[in-house]
């Protein structure tokens, strides 16, 4: 019987390990996401760890998927246009703000030097914690903590992700923002945003609209009341 348990787990890893090629072969590739990085990264980290267990079947599915507290794990495909919209090179100090999971964390510890990631709810920033540390990614920082007010110990940041909808831009961000750093955030109204990217030349900012997108709400001092 422990023989037959054994090959019944080789095979669910086996067909895991399908489903996120298929994943990034099928949703992020025809879709214009393209750093041989951020696709080896996706095809590392095994997503399913990051959600319950009763949805690690649908886990590589081209959709959100629910990870309690009313909180999602975001679509593969938007997952990945932030993480490559930062243009990271792997010697950067990166700031995520709403862990959430920590699936975006376990990217983007793929791809810079040293990641600070900060959730608001503190099951789910425990949660995170053991799930990053299970897979041995000693670079990530996961902190308990209202993100829209940033992570000021350890700024400044030559990228920032906020995997949050806020009304504006937090000015906190803003302001950890290195020079000449990338700040990706979805910025709008409840239920609908557009993906912006910020640029910080010296004390100028500027940015550009990407795509439209719907997110959980940011919550903290500078997101929704």
């Amino acid at each position: 019987m422990q023989w037959i348990a054994v090959q019944y787990k080789l095979m669910d890893e086996k067909n895991l390990a399908e489903s996120r090629h298929r994943m990034v072969a099928e949703q992020l590739r025809p879709r214009g996401i393209h750093d041989p990085r951020v696709l080896e990264a996706f095809e590392t980290i095994p997503r399913h760890l990051f959600v319950p267990s009763e949805y690690q079947w649908s886990a590589y599915d081209d959709a959100p998927q629910p990870i309690g507290h009313e909180q999602t794990i975001s679509q593969p495909y938007i997952v990945g246009i932030m993480s490559e919209l930062l243009m990271l090179t792997g010697e950067e100090r990166v700031l995520e703000v709403g862990t959430g999971s920590g699936y975006q964390a376990a990217i983007l510890a793929k791809l810079a030097a040293e990641v600070h990631t900060v959730e608001i709810i503190p099951a789910l920033a425990q949660r995170a914690r053991q799930t990053l540390t299970s897979l041995g990614l000693k670079n990530v920082h996961v902190h308990c903590a209202d993100g829209s007010q940033g992570c000021p110990d350890f700024a400044p940041y030559q990228a920032i992700l906020v995997a949050a909808a806020a009304p504006k831009v937090p000015p906190p961000l803003l302001e950890q923002l290195a020079e000449g750093g990338r700040l990706v955030l979805p910025v709008g109204a409840r239920g609908l945003q557009r993906l912006e990217l910020w640029h910080r030349e010296k004390n100028t900012f500027s940015s550009e609209n990407i795509i439209p997108v719907a997110f959980v709400l940011l919550r903290g001092k500078h997101g929704w009341k």
